[in-house]
């Protein structure tokens, strides 16, 4: 089955509309590009729940990272052994082995 056959297939409403040059989703002109993007990006992280590492990449020293483990094991979050393999990873091999800091505004920069 060719490609274009599969899109019809799968989406048909979509394909109808392509052809037809009837969608309905219009373009505000006076929005301008950075605009755009910052929406763009908002959608892609809508409903996201950030976890552990999330938070813990956030924090500025290990002590705030200790502070996020132990937060999180108490609400139940994580359980007490991953706790533990975090607070050990912490200790090995550092804040940076959970990877870059996130700093104020990741969510709204990068999408």
């Amino acid at each position: 089955m060719a490609a274009e056959e599969l899109f019809r297939k799968l989406f048909p409403h979509l394909a109808k509309e392509m052809e037809e040059g009837t969608s309905r989703v219009k373009v505000d002109e006076s929005e301008d590009e950075e605009e755009r993007e910052q929406r763009g990006t908002s959608r892609m992280w809508a409903g996201y729940a950030p976890d552990v590492v999330d938070f813990i990449r956030r924090c500025e020293d290990a002590e705030q990272a200790e502070e996020i483990i132990e937060y999180m094991e108490k609400r139940g979050e994580i359980t007490n052994e991953r706790a533990a393999e975090f607070r050990r990873q912490l200790q090995e091999k550092g804040l940076e082995s959970f990877g870059s800091r996130k700093e104020e505004g990741f969510y709204h920069k990068n999408g």
